[in-house]
């Protein structure tokens, strides 16, 4: 679709209003809507100008002149609001040379693509997320200087067996760990991810499969199709959109914090993800699992830059409280054929075109344009540099014996630790200006403060831990 078809689309739809969409460092959307009398096919040419310094992590006050350039084949008409909008997502570029912003996520993830094809290695890599997300019926939380509180409402919860509902609580509902493929009642949710799902083809994102997930009151999982990197980035932003908008009008509210309860699994965003070069698939091979040499060197590269990885791919202090043991978390970093407890999977696929690595310690808090964009310059690496990952790990790795334990690397512990490691280990995702220092400085300080608010907060296990002492 090019600017010509984003206007007769507007014409035949009898648009509005043009809603223009980018990705703050964190990940969450942002949007300025324009009245379709102000919005002209120029506008693709010259873009729309903003204030970038009121963005977490960008600008300060004396720059802040930003253009956003809305991307033609983008566009979609938004389900939610009660005038016809077409939706637009835009790249952030810089006023003064007319190239991407350095801190734009979306511009990072295309300088990726850019320096894939610079190398010769390959001239496409296709990226296909699996991001779960929790829907509850209600959630409250309190932070302030007379305590910390939080609840979660949720009537499918395991916790809700003598709970009164309106209408009677009827007993049906998923128990700890039980909540993978039930069929109602159990699976309470299947009519809310049903229209989830019907409103993600509408907006132009190919649905493959939806279903309830291991953990009880409420996660799920929508499987949506693989693309090309920055593509598969910006089809993530929408499927988190509607998610977070078709549970609202359900009267419901779903989140992709990784871990927000205790005692079940957490919520991951499996990556899969090849690498192609005229039309071939660079990870098919005779290898261990069918693989290339090029897919095992690939692999090496993301265990040995996995620490560094988790500022990003799992950048919230949350997201330590699901990479533990024993809730299916790939705590390890090893790789494996079908076995769900290392770090990287290879899915049993009968048609070598489907050849992939499946990276499973990804969580969907993860901003999806930087997310891709590192995974693929980890693995670029060890496929320049020949990093062989070792012998496959087939054993359950979470049952191995203390010696044996000992010998496999795992993911980092905390957010702070994965920061001082993206801090040491930054090299590989500045080759070719894909990543800046500047922008992995101002990453680093903007995540910080996260860590620093956790970590003066006082938390109610404290208490219960230290109060009677």
């Amino acid at each position: 679709m090019n600017a010509q078809d984003v206007m007769k689309m507007i014409q035949e739809n009898e648009v509005r209003f043009v809603d223009l969409r980018f990705t703050d460092t964190r990940g969450k959307e942002q949007h300025v809507g324009l009245p379709v009398s102000a919005f002209e096919e120029e506008h693709f040419e010259h873009g729309h100008p903003f204030d970038g310094s009121s963005i977490a992590g960008w600008k300060g006050i004396q720059a802040s002149d930003m253009v956003l350039m809305p991307e033609p084949s983008s566009a979609y008409i938004d389900p939610f609001f009660d005038e016809t909008t077409l939706v637009i997502t835009c790249d952030v570029i810089e006023p003064s040379d007319g190239k991407g912003y350095d801190r734009d996520p979306r511009s990072i993830a295309k300088r990726a693509e850019a320096y894939l094809k610079s190398t010769g290695i390959g001239d496409t890599a296709f990226f296909g997320p699996e991001p779960e997300f929790f829907i509850f019926d209600a959630v409250e939380w309190s932070v302030d200087m007379s305590g910390v509180y939080s609840k979660i409402i949720s009537e499918e919860a395991a916790w809700s067996t003598a709970d009164k509902f309106e209408g009677g609580n009827t007993g049906h509902r998923p128990r700890v760990k039980g909540g993978y493929f039930p069929v109602p009642p159990v699976d309470s949710l299947n009519d809310v991810r049903a229209a989830m799902c019907l409103a993600l083809e509408a907006c132009g994102v190919p649905v493959e499969v939806h279903h309830h997930e291991v953990a009880n009151a409420g996660q799920c999982e929508i499987g949506t199709k693989f693309s090309t990197l920055t593509k598969r980035a910006d089809w993530t932003q929408v499927l988190k959109y509607i998610v977070h908008n078709v549970a609202h009008q359900y009267g419901k509210t779903a989140t992709f914090m990784p871990k927000p309860i205790v005692g079940d699994n957490g919520s991951g965003m499996h990556v899969h993800q090849s690498i192609w070069k005229d039309g071939q698939n660079l990870f098919a091979g005779n290898g261990y699992a069918g693989l290339s040499e090029t897919a095992l060197y690939y692999i090496g590269g993301i265990i040995k830059h996995a620490r560094a990885l988790n500022a990003i791919t799992n950048p919230g202090t949350n997201s330590y409280k699901r990479l533990v043991p024993h809730y299916e978390a790939p705590t390890k970093l090893a790789y494996s054929a079908r076995n769900r407890s290392a770090s990287i999977r290879i899915p049993y696929v009968a048609n070598p075109k489907g050849r992939r690595i499946e990276a499973r310690f990804p969580d969907p808090l993860a901003n999806p344009y930087l997310c891709f964009a590192a995974l693929m310059m980890a693995g670029l690496d060890g496929i320049q540099n020949k990093i062989h990952p070792g012998d496959p790990a087939d054993k359950n790795l979470y049952d191995l014996p203390p010696e044996e334990d000992a010998l496999i690397p795992t993911v980092c512990t905390s957010l702070e630790q994965a920061l001082e490691y993206l801090d040491k280990d930054r090299e590989f995702l500045t080759r070719g200006g894909v990543f800046s220092n500047d922008f992995i400085d101002a990453y680093i300080t903007l995540k910080m403060e996260e860590v620093d608010r956790m970590r003066i907060t006082t938390h109610p296990v404290e208490f219960d831990m230290y109060y009677s002492l």
